[in-house]
């Protein structure tokens, strides 16, 4: 909801990213033209003030369509009155086919308490941040982490002046592990990251064959965050006991809290 009280709400069928918006708390909706007619809507972000920002990519799951070329940030100042459309920071390989390359969903975005405006995203084996100050025309991007494994899956949150909460996955199978960290960041200097010892998420599904036993997964393709009224984030995620016959594994939440010194512990 942006500052003049207007929730505003976005989705796509296959012919561009569709938004709507509500002056009276979501009792009723006025749709709005087409945000775009080709992409898939992959993230909305409100600002501070009446700052929207949706994160457009080439796939559109809901629609059944791949849109090659689609890999934009739009940009509203006006509360979703009028767009204006960037090429989102960085480097990803999109593949039209499901199930090839790396895990890719959400692209998440974020504006800070100053309307700086954050993206971040995973290329393969590293994690990458972007900031814009100027509503998307211009970005300066830092490498946050590098592994072994492809990261994939990234989620970010953002509390008060360049206050980042961030979660990602890595690793496949019996190396799947969720991460966490925080970063503080200010206009133009490089973030300050600290980061959780990373867990495992409790989470199976079925192996390649009848006979295989169950495989370590996600449960889906976000572990959301949210800060704290005190210095820590929570987490919440999926958890179950690994058997075939449980069909509904429990719920459970993973609070992170932050340290004097800056360091992390679950």
């Amino acid at each position: 909801m942006t500052a003049d009280g207007t929730a505003h709400v976005i989705w796509n069928d296959g012919s561009g990213d569709s938004h709507a918006v509500s002056k009276d708390k979501g009792v009723t909706w006025l749709q709005k033209p087409r945000i775009s007619g080709q992409g898939g809507s992959s993230h909305l972000a409100v600002g501070p003030d009446k700052e929207v920002a949706v994160r457009m990519t080439p796939s559109s799951a809901s629609g059944g369509k791949f849109d090659a070329g689609v890999d934009l940030i739009a940009v509203s100042t006006d509360a979703g009155v009028t767009w204006k459309n960037h090429p989102a920071p960085g480097h990803r390989d999109w593949n039209s086919s499901p199930g090839n390359g790396p895990p890719r969903w959400v692209e998440p975005l974020a504006w800070d308490a100053q309307a700086a405006l954050y993206s971040f995203w995973a290329d393969g084996k590293a994690l990458w941040l972007g900031q814009s100050v100027d509503q998307g025309e211009k970005w300066t991007s830092w490498q946050l982490t590098s592994g072994d494994e492809d990261c994939f899956y990234p989620y970010l949150v953002t509390r008060g002046l360049g206050e980042l909460g961030v979660r990602w996955f890595s690793g496949r199978r019996e190396t799947l592990q969720a991460d966490v960290a925080v970063i503080d960041i200010q206009k133009g200097i490089a973030p300050k990251k600290a980061e959780s010892a990373p867990f495992r998420v409790d989470w199976w599904q079925d192996g390649p064959t009848s006979e295989a036993p169950l495989v370590r997964c996600t449960g889906g393709e976000y572990v959301a965050l949210t800060f704290l009224k005190s210095d820590g984030l929570s987490q919440i995620g999926w958890a179950g006991d690994g058997q075939p016959d449980r069909e509904y594994p429990r719920t459970a939440s993973r609070i992170l809290v932050v340290e004097a010194g800056g360091a992390l512990i679950p």
